[in-house]
């Protein structure tokens, strides 16, 4: 199966180099004519992030759909979940983000979504592929059955509405000071006015997106600035999105970092107390620590492990009828209210046990001690690494340093030419030592 276009998340590459105009229009043009099923007038939404490329992709893709007669409504910058959510409540035929999540503002990506709101699968996306590299001229619409194009102007209040409603009717966040870093990307208005409505005291940063800022030293994957500001107004909790706004992390009232793992721990604690747990596990990446699955194991239950990538806990907890899932990197699934993973509900969910334990967020959240786990990516020009003999015998080596009280993870990144080198266990000087003899081995071998 072809993956000339698509990663592991869509398609993402470097604005007006992989992503041109000319490849936005095409697979406008081909993901229309793959979902066009039936006479109704077919209609995509489309949603975006912050960065300066957002508006040349949308419009070229704009472009390319009504070319092919599919009617597009624009949301303008939402987040990743929102667009899911209004695929289907909307009746579309087809969702599209326009975003390269926590990646810099110089990438950008799409990412497709299905009439159902879910991504789209393997299949269909090596379908779309193979429309992109055709000639679809014979295909473009006659003038009268050209689509139209209109924007959506009550997209953030929809999305807003949806979210409080994945709460108790009568749960006030009132009483909590909240600190909420929404990247400078899609989730900076409709975050801080959800939490704000909940009755929380919101303090918001990272709100203030320029095109060139998202992700730029704000944000999931850089909490230092959360971290700060937490500590310095005595809040109670700090929340970081990433630019799409499909993550999040958590900051304590002592300025220490939660990750997805505590943040899975302790919903699936609170779900299992309330009966709400559809199986009796949570899904979880190759990457999660190994502390959650003893702590799990400890409540009594599972954790299933899948590829790295959202999309394949989703597929997982929807073949084994899990409803919650997630990366340690922030990505929660929660199949009870959405599609896809959502920052700002995960947090809800987070905010709720807060408010029922009625403690502090530091107690709440750390709920295991997680093992002594070193990560490390490294860089390469080109060629596969992984494939050369050094490496091989050095992965090897660290697996037996390692033994079975230790995991060894290593992959390359499906985004970006990166491998990625994880390892975990009791001794965290082996861990070191595993990670670092596989590093040195991919860097000699990539040079």
């Amino acid at each position: 199966m072809t993956r000339k276009y698509f990663g592991t998340d869509g398609i993402r590459g470097r604005a007006n180099g992989v992503i041109t105009p000319d490849l936005a229009l095409k697979v406008g043009q081909a993901t229309g004519l793959a979902f066009q099923r039936g006479t109704h007038r077919h209609r995509v939404v489309i949603g975006k992030d912050t960065r300066l490329s957002g508006y040349m992709i949308e419009y070229a893709m704009v472009a390319g759909f009504t070319s092919v007669g599919m009617d597009v409504m624009l949301l303008g910058p939402m987040p990743t979940p929102a667009v899911a959510m209004l695929t289907r409540s909307m009746r579309a035929d087809l969702g599209v983000m326009i975003s390269a999540s926590h990646n810099a503002y110089e990438d950008n990506g799409i990412k497709l979504f299905g009439p159902d709101g879910y991504k789209l699968s393997d299949e269909v996306e090596s379908e779309i592929s193979a429309l992109i590299d055709s000639d679809l001229s014979p295909r473009l619409s006659t003038s009268p059955a050209l689509g139209r194009a209109k924007r959506i102007e009550s997209a953030h209040a929809r999305y807003i509405e949806f979210a409080k409603r994945t709460l108790p009717r009568n749960l006030s966040l009132e009483g909590l000071r909240i600190v909420i870093d929404c990247a400078n990307g899609a989730g900076y208005k409709v975050a801080p006015e959800a939490l704000w409505e909940l009755g929380a005291e919101v303090i918001a940063i990272g709100v203030e997106p320029d095109g060139f800022n998202i992700n730029k030293d704000v944000g999931s994957t850089a909490p230092e600035a959360l971290i700060a500001k937490v500590r310095e107004l005595r809040a109670d909790i700090g929340i970081a999105l990433d630019g799409d706004a499909d993550r999040v992390l958590i900051v304590d009232e002592r300025g220490q970092v939660v990750d997805g793992d505590q943040l899975m721990a302790v919903i699936a604690r609170t779900w299992q107390e309330d009966g709400r747990l559809s199986q009796p596990g949570v899904v979880a990446t190759v990457m999660s620590n190994l502390g959650l699955e003893r702590y799990l194991a400890g409540l009594g239950l599972s954790l299933a492990r899948t590829a790295v990538g959202d999309r394949y806990v989703l597929e997982h907890m929807r073949s084994h009828g899990f409803n919650l899932g997630g990366e340690q990197s922030g990505h929660i699934i929660l199949s009870d209210f959405g599609t896809t993973g959502d920052g700002l509900v995960a947090a809800l969910q987070l905010l709720a046990a807060v408010k029922r334990q009625d403690r502090p967020v530091s107690e709440v959240c750390h709920a295991f001690e997680p093992l002594p786990q070193i990560l490390k990516n490294v860089r390469y020009a080109n060629g596969k690494p992984l494939e050369k003999k050094p490496v091989v015998s050095a992965i090897e080596a660290a697996r037996q340093l390692l033994g079975e009280s230790g995991r060894l993870v290593i992959r390359p990144s499906g985004t970006e030419p990166v491998i990625r080198v994880m390892a975990e266990g009791d001794d965290r000087d082996l861990v070191i030592r595993a990670v670092d003899d596989i590093v040195d081995a991919v860097t000699k071998a990539a040079a």
